[in-house]
């Protein structure tokens, strides 16, 4: 990573947090905010805009979990947290509110860096699936209404599917629009119609 990373570290207590500042600063181009509460943490961290936020507590508890994972964007941004104690189901809770990286043992400054590269990329690939996934099922939709709109046409007209889809086609080539675009308006003037 060449360009500068604004960083934001969740952490309370001040010795720790310096020490993790300092760790940052020695291993990148960064610029690091540090929280030190809870109380209002999404809007804290939404006001820095970071690019991955640090998150390091002893014991968390489920409430406090949410609260941090959900108010930091873990599906808008790579989310680390770092914890002391036995993660139980609390890790499970953390990765399916989409927390990049669960560490246990807690925050050590040789080992952020390396936690900080794996966040990053498993966020990215992650973000990368969301994506696909999305773009599949918008593409399974409009396949949907191309095929209600092919329905529509053979049975209006009385031809075959290849003839439906040639005239779906031919429409949308003749008006500059998709054919998917063309099928939903149809079907929603057939709607209409009914």
């Amino acid at each position: 990573m060449s360009e500068k990373l604004t960083i934001v570290v969740v952490e309370e207590d001040r010795e720790r947090a310096i020490a993790i500042i300092d760790a940052l600063k020695d291993s990148l181009d960064c610029d690091v905010f540090v929280i030190s509460g809870a109380t209002g943490v999404g809007r804290k961290i939404a006001a820095h805009a970071p690019d991955i936020v640090l998150i390091d507590i002893d014991n968390p508890t489920r409430d406090m979990l949410e609260e941090l994972t959900l108010a930091s964007g873990p599906l808008e941004r790579p989310v680390a947290m770092f914890v002391s104690g036995a993660a139980g189901e609390l890790a499970q809770t953390a990765i399916e509110a989409g927390v990049s990286a669960y560490v246990v043992d807690g925050l050590s400054p040789e080992r952020i860096k390396p936690v900080m590269d794996t966040a990053i990329a498993r966020f990215s690939m992650v973000r990368q699936m969301r994506s696909e996934l999305a773009e599949t099922r918008r593409a399974l939709e409009e396949r949907k209404v191309i095929d209600r709109a092919k329905g529509l046409l053979m049975k209006a007209k009385g031809i075959d599917e290849d003839a439906a889809y040639a005239l779906l086609r031919k429409t949308a080539m003749d008006q500059g629009r998709r054919v998917a675009d063309v099928a939903e308006a149809l079907v929603t003037a057939s709607g209409l119609l009914r």
